[in-house]
């Protein structure tokens, strides 16, 4: 797809967030928007998938480890034929598989459970080890959010990867700066971090996380390096497209009501009609 094309995507999954969480009433709509940009060129650009068997041995593997952010992932399944918008109308709803952090046991192309932060990372490492061993070209994508990477089990795995040299895995960090109940650097820094992950032995980039054009042309990059696991900071805005939302923690969670669910709705059907 081209450039173009794949930011029309992005603004289409954005509108899909919003109308997912103002009918459910819940759901984590700030890491959703700002993640948009990179899952899109995953799922539309970058990936090797096949959407009549889910368990190909040979696909791409993408692990949603922030996966409080699942109303993003889940509108992007749906926006790549792999499920249906009556599946994604009964997000959260009693009995839905289309749970609040995405369980693999129910939606095909969810590649792990996630939810309890930090596990993600050491899931994608094992499956990096497996490919190694297995003689396998398919690739691992981890996406990790800046709040969950003050977990003790992101700084194992980021010990382990480059030990056993896994240039198939490359992890995202969705760099918004806000956590559940404040900004990072606040609660608890994290910066320098791209020097942290390098002196851990990884290959890191630094890119606007919203540019489409950096977005694709560093994830068609990976590996960075023969023989090193490849790490991208990319630079994002919790909340992007919907004002209100954006750079503002509280709205980590929660769905917007009356008038500001109308405002949100009429702000990204105004960014997909080019306004």
């Amino acid at each position: 797809m081209t450039i173009a094309e794949l930011e029309y995507k992005a603004k289409q999954v954005r509108q899909l967030i919003v109308e997912t969480v103002i009918h459910a009433g819940l759901g984590h709509a700030g890491g959703s928007l700002s993640a948009v940009e990179v899952m899109t060129a995953l799922y539309f650009e970058i990936m090797t998938l096949d959407p009549a068997n889910p368990k190909c041995a040979d696909r791409d593997r993408f692990i949603l480890s922030n996966g409080h952010c699942a109303v993003g992932l889940y509108s992007h399944l749906h926006l790549r034929g792999l499920m249906t918008k009556e599946d994604l109308l009964t997000f959260r709803a009693n009995g839905s598989r289309l749970a609040g952090h995405p369980d693999m046991l129910k939606v095909p192309f969810v590649e792990m459970s996630t939810g309890s932060l930090g596990h993600g990372l050491a899931v994608g490492i094992g499956m990096a080890m497996a490919g190694k061993l297995d003689k396998k070209d398919y690739r691992v994508f981890v996406m990790i959010g800046d709040g969950e990477s003050q977990e003790g089990s992101i700084w194992e795995g980021a010990l382990c990867a480059p030990h056993y040299k896994l240039d198939n895995l490359t992890v995202v960090l969705d760099r918004n700066r806000i956590q559940i109940d404040g900004f990072t650097e606040d609660i608890m820094p994290l910066e320098p971090v791209a020097a942290k992950w390098r002196a851990f032995g990884w290959e890191v980039r630094e890119i606007d996380g919203h540019s489409m054009a950096d977005v694709v042309s560093t994830l068609q990059s990976v590996p960075f390096a023969p023989g090193k696991p490849s790490f991208i900071v990319s630079n994002t805005i919790k909340g992007k497209g919907v004002s209100f939302m954006e750079n503002n923690y509280m709205w980590h969670g929660g769905a917007p009501k009356g008038e500001l669910a109308e405002q949100a709705k009429r702000e990204v059907a105004a960014a997909l009609e080019g306004k």
